[in-house]
């Protein structure tokens, strides 16, 4: 049976006490490196330590102007809503970056290489607060693997 595809979101971020555990999740098990710059998730304070946290991710935009703006197709628009991203294709332009209406593509300091979320679900387990959930995307249904998000 095809379950429907998901994207990530943050329905409890008010428990969210800023300790990155989902970004270097990210980092690590997605993009293969130990820095939050490389982290397709960004969590920062919302304006001071008493105003808690907000997690800076894709929100899986149909269509994507980060896919739109991409000259290589390095940035691919999912169906559903949201990019594969395709890091071998990309050139380090930043159109994508500049593109993206709510800053969710982050450029990485250390390498220029643009990071966004591909709902992958892979920083979920390491939230300790249960801040992240992956939920359905209303009438999709997953792709064969061929067409899964992935990054290469």
């Amino acid at each position: 049976m095809r379950m429907p595809m998901k994207k990530l979101a943050t329905p409890y971020m008010g428990r969210c006490i800023g300790c990155h555990s989902c970004a270097l999740a990210c980092a690590r098990l997605v993009h293969k490196k130990l820095s939050w710059s490389a982290s397709g998730i960004q969590v920062r304070s919302s304006g001071g330590l008493s105003t808690g946290f907000e997690a800076s991710l894709c929100l899986a935009c149909d269509p994507a102007s980060c896919a739109a703006v991409c000259p290589t197709g390095a940035c691919v628009q999912r169906k559903g809503g949201g990019v594969k991203k395709r890091d071998a294709m990309c050139i380090r332009c930043g159109k994508c970056a500049a593109a993206c209406p709510i800053q969710a593509v982050h450029v990485d300091k250390e390498n220029g290489m643009p990071r966004v979320c591909v709902h992958c679900g892979r920083c979920v387990p390491f939230c300790p607060h249960a801040c992240l959930a992956l939920v359905d995307i209303p009438g999709t249904v997953n792709m064969k693997d061929d067409e899964a998000i992935h990054v290469v």
